[in-house]
């Protein structure tokens, strides 16, 4: 594949570079680069292991690993998909990483290195313990996720590496109705109860969405904002941006289907150190409001947004980081 720029204009577009339409404005995307170019990288030893690491995680890392045995039986491409290089909108891609690290986070109330993120997804998603930050691995793991982002301009967010930010329903997300799309959508890959598993050729691993396996109360997919903006665009697997199977009140329901169901439960109390900037859809307190964990969970969300937007006008967001 071909690199391309990343930018937001009015212009007429590039046809060398792929386009896609939001707010009345061409996002140039940028393309990941290909992955027959690694030998050529100076670090391509590195760069090759880190990217076997995200594709096959639970393989090396997970409670059968071979390196070690300490995540669940996630990848880290369960997440982010095709290693982190799928080039479509939304689909949480590891190409504006380099572009922006260290960055600063309202979670951590921090600026955020690369190797922190990498061990915040360790610790969360992964449901494990962080990885040294000189080890082989870890190394390993930030050159890969700096090559796939090495085109990439400073300071740039790529619309790929993004997750879309749904528009909020005017109600609470239903779990029921969620249970029947998850029958009827994704039962067929991740298993009537949820585990996941390998397709009948072996060649596709389905992560299991929820149990001791996946990924527990404190990842970021936790959270039904972010969990139905990724599968809008990226469920049923094949799914790209455009060419949804499901609306919008089917994404917030089987999004809050598949949070309802029993995971590992983790807590960071030293997040959101500033409660007023804690996700509203993050369902544990303290909050900066009195609305109930409950509603901050499922929602409706519309109510909560007003809230903020009354006590503090300069908050208009309602998709926190």
């Amino acid at each position: 594949m071909l690199s391309a720029i990343n930018f937001q204009c009015k212009t007429e577009p590039n046809p060398r570079h792929s386009t896609e339409l939001v707010d009345s404005t061409t996002a140039i995307t940028f393309l990941p680069p290909d992955t027959s170019q690694i030998r050529q990288s100076p670090n391509a030893e590195f760069i090759q292991y880190g990217r076997e690491l995200v594709v096959n995680t639970r393989k090396h890392l997970g409670s059968e690993g071979k390196i070690v045995k300490f995540s669940n039986q996630l990848n880290c491409q369960s997440c982010h998909l095709e290693a982190g290089a799928k080039p479509d909108a939304f689909s949480a891609n590891f190409l504006g990483v380099a572009a922006n690290y260290p960055i600063y986070r309202e979670r951590s109330g921090m600026m955020e290195s690369i190797q922190y993120r990498i061990n915040d997804c360790m610790i969360r998603s992964m449901d494990g313990r962080p990885l040294n930050i000189d080890s082989k691995e870890m190394k390993a793991m930030v050159s890969y996720i700096m090559w796939v982002g090495k085109d990439v301009a400073p300071k740039t967010k790529p619309i790929s590496a993004q997750i879309e930010k749904l528009p909020f329903i005017p109600r609470a997300a239903d779990t029921l109705k969620g249970q029947q799309v998850f029958i009827a959508k994704c039962q067929l890959c991740h298993g009537k109860n949820g585990s996941g598993g390998f397709s009948v050729d072996s060649a596709i691993y389905y992560p299991p969405l929820w149990g001791e396996g996946s990924f527990n109360t404190a990842a970021g997919l936790y959270r039904i904002t972010t969990l139905a903006g990724f599968i809008k665009n990226n469920m049923p697997f094949g799914v790209t941006y455009g060419k949804s199977q499901l609306s919008n009140e089917e994404c917030w329901d089987v999004a809050a289907f598949i949070v309802s169901k029993p995971r590992p439960h983790k807590e960071f109390p030293r997040d959101w150190p500033d409660i007023s900037k804690k996700a509203i859809d993050h369902p544990y307190g303290p909050f900066a409001d009195s609305f109930s964990e409950y509603q901050h969970k499922y929602g409706p969300f519309d109510p909560i947004v007003e809230f903020r937007k009354s006590n503090n006008p300069k908050n208009l967001e309602h998709h926190e980081k």
